[in-house]
């Protein structure tokens, strides 16, 4: 069991679970205005507790399968952002795809530096991965510096790759290698 990682004295990263629901959707409603942009347009019940909720319980099916590991940064009952590892392929290749999001009100305090690290750490340690990958578009200036500060190098750019604010966007694509193990030790 992946055990919650205290980044700051008031800020956790944990996994997620249902009970979260509600916070989850107030979270995506006070900061949608600072979102949108990197975002996919969403439905408007992905802002409600139901949503999320539903939500929830597809991230936490894939956890129990081992092909995402869904976590939340949270301050107390609040939820100020997320990270995910999605896509987990074992065996020779054990590589996951990193995304995240953090909320307007804790932009600023190195939080996300602190959360993808502790999540590349559990990823080495405990999952036995090899790789993260993580997309970023161009003009995301916070995330690169993000990946830049906790070891990834740009290995890639994939023009037109994801349809968000309703064009396709350039992204450059970034890596981490965690180690150097064979598989299964």
């Amino acid at each position: 069991m992946i055990k919650p990682r205290q980044l700051t004295p008031d800020v956790e990263l944990r996994l997620a679970t249902l009970d979260d629901a509600a916070a989850l959707a107030d979270a995506y409603t006070r900061s949608w205005d600072h979102l949108q942009r990197w975002e996919p347009a969403r439905p408007s019940n992905w802002f409600t507790a139901e949503g999320q909720r539903s939500r929830l319980a597809a991230a936490l099916e894939g956890l129990a399968s081992g092909r995402s590991v869904p976590w939340l940064l949270a301050s107390g009952d609040r939820i100020v952002g997320a990270v995910t590892l999605s896509d987990i392929v074992p065996g020779p290749f054990r590589n996951a795809h990193l995304g995240y999001w953090l909320a307007a009100d804790a932009v600023g305090r190195g939080l996300m530096t602190m959360a993808v690290e502790a999540a590349a750490e559990i990823a080495d340690t405990e999952l036995k991965l090899h790789r993260l990958q993580a997309s970023v578009f161009v003009h995301n200036a916070a995330s690169h510096a993000v990946l830049e500060r906790t070891g990834f190098t740009q290995i890639g750019f994939a023009p037109n790759y994801l349809y968000i604010g309703g064009r396709w966007q350039d992204s450059n694509l970034f890596q981490r290698i965690l180690n150097d193990r064979a598989p299964g030790t």
